[in-house]
Parts: C-alpha cells; sequence; structure tokens
C-alpha cells in the first residue's frame, strides 16, 4: 500500500488533534474529490514499517486524541490487508485513543449487507472492530455543505462503530446535528 500524505496534530479530521493518514487507491473517484490524485493506487509513498512507527511515536502524546484514516480509500480490500495489521497495533499501543476513518462505502456495505460490495471482505468485521468513528458515504458534490461537522456532503454519516455494532444497528454520532 501507498500512502499520500501524513498530516501531524491534524485538527480538521476528527475530533481533537490526530495524525491523519491518507492512503493511496480508490475505485470511487467521485466528482469534484479534494484528494483526486490519491485514487492512483501507486501514488505517494510506500507505506512501510518506519512509517507505521512515525504515525505511532505521533500519537504517543497526551495532546493526541488519535487516528484518523482517509484516502483514496481505506477500505479498498488492499488498503484493508495492509491497515488492520496496523490498526492492530495502534489499538495495543493506545486503547483509550481513538481512531476515526473516512470511507466512501456505507457502514452497510463494510459489513455485506449490500450485495457486491468490494468493502466486505474477510477482514473488514475485524477492521470495524477496531475503528470507533466511520464518516461513510461518497462525497456527492450536489450535496456539498461547508457547514457539517467532518464532512463534505449532507448524505455522509458520522457514525458511532463500536455502538452501532453492539446494538446492530446504524447509532449516529450528535456530530450529525
Amino acid at each position: 500500500m501507498n500512502y499520500g500524505e501524513i498530516k501531524f496534530n491534524d485538527i480538521a479530521n476528527g475530533e481533537g488533534v490526530r495524525t491523519s493518514l491518507f492512503v493511496s487507491g480508490c475505485r470511487h473517484h467521485c466528482k469534484n474529490c479534494f484528494n483526486e490524485q490519491t485514487w492512483d493506487f501507486g501514488f505517494g509513498q510506500p507505506f512501510t514499517e518506519e512509517t507505521m512507527e512515525e504515525i505511532l511515536d505521533s500519537c504517543n502524546h497526551d495532546w493526541i486524541n488519535g487516528l484518523s484514516l482517509l484516502g483514496g480509500e481505506p477500505f479498498e480490500p488492499e488498503n484493508q490487508r495492509v491497515l488492520l495489521p496496523f490498526l492492530v497495533m495502534f489499538k495495543e499501543r493506545f486503547p483509550d485513543k481513538t481512531i476515526w476513518c473516512y470511507t466512501g462505502f456505507t457502514l452497510e456495505e463494510i459489513m455485506g449487507k449490500r450485495a457486491n460490495s468490494r468493502a466486505f471482505t474477510q477482514i473488514s468485521s475485524e477492521m470495524l472492530s477496531l475503528i470507533d468513528v466511520l464518516v461513510d458515504g461518497e462525497f456527492i458534490a450536489e450535496k456539498r455543505n461547508i457547514m457539517l461537522n467532518f464532512r463534505g456532503s449532507s448524505n455522509q454519516r458520522i457514525i458511532l462503530v463500536q455502538q452501532s455494532l453492539k446494538e446492530g444497528k446504524v447509532v449516529l454520532s450528535e456530530l450529525n446535528n
């Protein structure tokens, strides 16, 4: 897997101060995507063990609330295979910090509740089990709204993943208001 950028001390992509990883590779190709260069799976730099350690080290401060995954598309199957062990390492090292993930897929697609979703893989459920907040849904230019918290278009949802998995239904964050 490649990544396009790492933003340290980021306050735009989740609550609090975070480290944000922008992975490469996305097949959604949303109209007016803010990060179109990351559609290419070969864009950017290789995601290495050194990269993982750099990100983990950046999160080892009291003022860092957690990690955010963006793209590209974290739930492309190729990216899931690389991100899952990294997320396991993150949660082992920082059990009290949160993981936010931005995806063009819906939670239902990731969970396999919609037919033929490439996001539903043998490991997508395990990956979801490590994510605290999921901002789901493709960016739709016609539904763009700059007044929304932590999302670009009104169709996107900010989902409390662990509560949703526990209750068996989508539980939205109060940030959706």
